[in-house]
């Protein structure tokens, strides 16, 4: 049974087993072409002077013993080259015969011309011919024959059909097995709990398949836990408004104005963390949807606002830069910095640079800073400064600002980044990505 699953094509396991048969096949397919159209078992045709060798011999043995002199004499005067000569006693054999007789040009010769004619060397550096009847002649002898080039060897063919077959079959199961999982990679980075993302194919193996379902339903599960907290807290918030509206009321009636006024600004502390807090949490579903805009605008129209209200807010940037972008959430979280800034400085900067990589936005203030231990603390959510714990403190905050800042930075695909302004004050730079 468990031959069977590993045999199984859906599994990862068949498909790489059946991508070893399919190379073993495929190699011994090509090999086999291969010999099948270079056939090296067969002999190679001789060069030039050797088939003329294998001519002559042949048509000696087959014409009649009283013609060979008048078929020698012709010969002799068609091929001059070849110093044919009769050999009516034996041959002188060459002191180095046995090495000479293994070359390749005489085996190939003697394989030529079958078991019946025989070739072999003689002294002087020529090779005798004893036909079938024993007539014996000899010739100079002639050059070796050049091995083939190594490239085109069977050899070096099998090696080259091996590689490429191995190549194509690896290039197609890294495509075929890896694709799944590069795509697990791309929808987790585009995972949003809004349920715009499209969710994990069930595709490729099994499992492939069996991981993604699962993928899906904790994707569901995220969805639904983070909608159940959202609406809990969205039903605390509303349900929390009518006592603290009540507590307000009954607050009027207290006669002592300094008791009347703390208590008045506690309850709006209260309204507002419970505002801020919900908001944040809804700030995770990412509604609203990109949309070309003129951010240069945007951060004009922030700086403006801030400065109808006397603060020291000033904007440095072209006059038009398009891009996509939400512009809601741009708005707000620009807002929150400049906010930040002018409460902890006495003046913020709105900067603004565009190059092709996409767009920087900076908010500068005079403050007192943040040190370099509290600048990846500060960006969580609920952290506040230590000139902010105090709740009493009236530039108290939630320490959400930076935090919704940093969530909607993330959401265009940039980053937010705190930086030491000199000589004093802190720099919040946001990054968005470039159009595409």
């Amino acid at each position: 049974m468990r031959l069977l699953n590993v045999l199984n094509l859906r599994r990862i396991s068949g498909q790489i087993a059946a991508l070893v048969v399919m190379s073993i096949v495929a190699i011994h397919l090509l090999i086999g072409v291969g010999f099948a159209v270079l056939r090296p078992d067969q002999p190679q045709p001789p060069e030039r002077g050797m088939g003329e060798l294998v001519a002559m011999a042949r048509l000696l043995s087959t014409t009649p013993a009283d013609e060979r002199p008048a078929l020698f004499a012709r010969m002799s005067q068609t091929f001059p080259k070849f110093d044919l000569r009769l050999e009516p006693g034996g041959f002188v054999q060459a002191a180095d015969t046995d090495d000479r007789r293994r070359a390749p040009s005489l085996l190939r010769i003697n394989r030529t011309l079958g078991p019946d004619i025989h070739v072999v060397p003689l002294a002087g550096e020529r090779v005798g011919v004893v036909l079938p009847d024993g007539q014996k002649f000899s010739v100079s002898e002639l050059s070796e024959r050049r091995p083939r080039p190594f490239l085109g060897s069977p050899i070096f063919l099998t090696f080259m059909f091996a590689v490429i077959t191995l190549t194509l079959l690896g290039l197609w199961a890294a495509r075929v097995l890896a694709e799944p999982l590069s795509s697990f990679a791309r929808t987790a980075e585009e995972f949003s709990l809004s349920g715009t993302a499209a969710p994990l194919p069930e595709r490729g193996p099994e499992e492939i398949r069996a991981v993604a379902r699962a993928l899906n339903r904790m994707r569901e599960r995220i969805t639904a836990l983070i909608d159940d907290r959202t609406k809990m807290l969205a039903a605390i918030s509303h349900d929390l408004r009518t006592p603290i509206t009540r507590l307000r009321l009954r607050s009027e009636f207290i006669e002592d104005e300094n008791s009347r006024r703390h208590m008045l600004r506690d309850l709006d502390q209260m309204r507002a963390m419970l505002e801020a807090v919900l908001s944040f949490l809804r700030n995770d579903r990412r509604l609203e949807a990109p949309t070309l805009t003129d951010i240069a605008t945007t951060l004009q129209l922030i700086a403006d606002q801030f400065a109808d209200i006397g603060q020291l807010v000033t904007y440095d940037g072209p006059s038009h830069a398009m891009a996509m972008a939400r512009p809601d959430d741009l708005h707000r979280a620009v807002t929150n910095l400049v906010e930040n800034a002018v409460k902890f400085g006495g003046e913020a900067s709105i900067t603004l640079s565009v190059s092709d990589s996409g767009a920087v936005i900076d908010v500068a203030d005079d403050g007192p800073g943040i040190s370099d231990a509290q600048k990846s603390a500060m960006l969580q959510p609920f952290v506040r400064g230590d000139d902010a714990r105090n709740m009493d403190h009236e530039a108290a905050g939630f320490g959400l600002g930076l935090s919704i800042a940093r969530a909607i930075a993330l959401a265009h695909g940039g980053e937010l980044t705190l930086r030491d302004r000199q000589p004093q004050g802190l720099i919040v730079r946001i990054t968005l990505p470039a159009a595409t």
